[in-house]
């Protein structure tokens, strides 16, 4: 039987694993279908991660460090796909595809959030070199030139408002004429003098070649289409969370979540069902950076053995 499972390669999952094994438990796994990484292996630079600023290395060579320090300490991976867990008594049941179910005492839940995409031609194809989810992440690689946000949300506007602050100027474009963001958000948005709104419009296409994103075409809601020259997309509507392997049968989950599907945790990343935490961005208010991610694994697992000793 297990000590701990963890469910998810990413930051979270690497840096709970890391803690738990060094932290003396003996029988950890890594459950993770490809290689570990997380979503931070697609970004082509890092900038924003405390003690690391090597503009020659890429979010795979970031997270290649991880691997083999966590290795190092015990922790095992299992190429695996974990479809459900469930509580039965004290022990988890670890459910995998086309395997008989493995027993834990514990679980760590790191599977993340995917943020969503727009399905515009050429987004896929730029995704990293100008086109991004994340402004705190590539914000600064547009400092002092203009770039563009897609979304009328909390996040979009925001993460737009942030923007500011760093490029030169900001287009917010918008499907609709009105937000579905807090009024005293969009108030602060419109008295901005560097971002303009570009309302009833959608993105057609994303325009650029080898260099990356050079152009956007927009087209408004009278059908009229006009080219937007930028280097830069950040597109917020909306993440989904990966929460599928804490759902029962019937659709309902086995620990506490919000009308968004997050997950609810305490600080320390306790859930409602106990034995099982949950740490990275699929938890409730998770800022999704990687700094966080692994300081939420890194708790979770300290609380995991913890919630082992009193149990021993």
């Amino acid at each position: 039987m297990l000590e701990c499972a963890i469910i998810g390669g990413g930051p979270a999952g690497l840096s709970a694993g890391l803690y738990a094994t060094r932290g003396g438990l003996k029988n950890v796994v890594l459950f993770e279908k490809g290689m570990p990484g997380g979503q931070i292996t697609g970004s082509s630079e890092i900038e924003n991660y405390p003690g690391f600023f090597d503009h020659t290395k890429s979010g795979m060579d970031f997270m290649d460090g991880w691997l083999k320090q966590c290795f190092h300490f015990g922790l095992k991976h299992q190429m695996d796909e974990v479809v459900s867990i469930q509580k039965e008594g004290e022990i988890f049941l670890i459910n995998i595809a086309n395997k008989e179910p493995i027993k834990a005492k514990s679980v760590i839940v790191c599977t993340g959030s995917t943020p969503k995409r727009a399905n515009i031609k050429g987004e896929d194809e730029f995704f990293g070199r100008g086109v991004s989810s994340c402004a705190t992440c590539d914000g600064f690689f547009y400092k002092d030139k203009e770039a563009a946000v897609l979304g009328g949300g909390d996040t979009a506007l925001e993460e737009a408002y942030y923007l500011s602050n760093i490029c030169s100027k900001v287009y917010l474009i918008h499907r609709r004429e009105g937000f579905r963001a807090a009024p005293s958000t969009v108030q602060r948005i419109k008295k901005k003098e560097n971002i303009e709104l570009i309302l009833d419009t959608m993105i057609e296409e994303i325009k650029g070649d080898a260099s990356g994103v050079n152009a956007l075409l927009l087209k408004d809601t009278k059908g009229a289409t006009k080219e937007l020259h930028v280097p830069g997309l950040f597109v917020f509507i909306g993440h989904d969370v990966n929460n599928a392997v804490l759902q029962k049968k019937d659709g309902n989950f086995i620990c506490q979540t919000n009308a968004l599907g997050q997950i609810k945790t305490d600080l320390r990343m306790h859930t409602s069902l106990e034995g099982l935490f949950v740490a990275g961005d699929m938890r409730e208010d998770s800022p999704k950076q990687v700094v966080c991610a692994a300081s939420d694994g890194a708790i979770a697992a300290l609380e995991v053995i913890s919630y082992l000793h009193e149990r021993s």
